[in-house]
């Protein structure tokens, strides 16, 4: 250690961050160092992100890696494990409204076990003029509406897309087209998850509390530009509305493509008739 110059206390900048943030202190007792132990005590907290990067690039599991990286980090900080658990507790609580969206999965993977997409094929087919671009244009007007109004994680692929739209959409396309190579189906999928990306992408921004709102009104404070979060939402109806319009019109060449598919398959039926 250095005697030439001035010692200070030396807990690591890290140590003071991580523990500030999660409002506690490291239960480690303080220790005298000097800048090249500080320096050596941030230089190991950096393993954390070596070690996001290694995991990332093994294609392990992003959740485990995260987690890992986590620990990591707080340990090198000089935090115990009983501090560092409490700091994803905290964490967990604080964002605990995020877990309840993703509650409503496995009510939607029990109801799949029941026949949710059986029952939806069945609902398709009895309805009449039912074709798989109205269907998408009806649920992309739909998801705009929601998420203009704010309720952005009520839909999404994996709370209605997989469960629902998807096989209506393919369910509609057979009726349209007939069988389904596996392609086709998947290409299907595509048109109803874009469809989705569409409707919350475009019509989010018209709620006003988003944050890509307050983001933009936040950068134009900055240049000296005042403006209000109605003003900058209202703008982003006519994006919404031009979204809509040309996502429909390809969803309805995708129902003229269906369709001259589906004639096409009748053709040799009808010659067959005739025979």
């Amino acid at each position: 250690m250095r005697t030439d110059g001035p010692v200070r206390r030396c807990d690591g900048a890290t140590t003071d961050l991580i523990s500030t943030a999660y409002g506690q202190r490291p239960a480690l007792p303080l220790t005298r160092c000097d800048d090249g132990q500080e320096h050596d005590r941030l230089m190991w907290v950096l393993l954390g992100i070596a070690l996001i990067v290694a995991g990332f690039l093994l294609r392990f599991n992003p959740l485990l890696v995260i987690l890992a990286s986590a620990i990591v980090t707080g340990l090198a900080a000089g935090l115990d494990p009983l501090t560092i658990l409490s700091a994803f507790g905290k964490a967990f609580n604080d964002s605990r409204y995020v877990s309840v969206v993703w509650v409503v999965l496995p009510v939607i993977g029990l109801l799949e076990t029941h026949g949710l997409q059986e029952r939806a094929r069945g609902l398709i087919d009895r309805m009449r003029g039912a074709t798989t671009g109205r269907f998408l244009t009806f649920y992309l007007l739909a998801r705009q509406i929601s998420a203009a109004m704010g309720l952005i994680s009520v839909a999404g692929h994996a709370q209605t897309v997989r469960p629902l739209v998807a096989p209506i959409a393919e369910a509609a396309a057979e009726k349209q087209a007939g069988a389904l190579d596996e392609e086709q189906r998947d290409e299907i999928k595509a048109w109803a998850a874009a469809t989705d990306n569409v409707g919350v992408f475009f019509g989010e921004d018209i709620f006003l509390a988003i944050g890509s709102i307050l983001l933009i009104k936040g950068l134009l404070e900055q240049y000296g530009i005042l403006l209000e979060p109605l003003q900058l939402s209202v703008w982003a109806i006519p994006t919404a509305i031009a979204a809509l319009l040309i996502h429909g019109f390809r969803l309805w060449r995708l129902d003229r493509r269906l369709n001259a598919q589906g004639a096409k398959a009748h053709l040799p039926e009808t010659a067959e008739d005739a025979a």
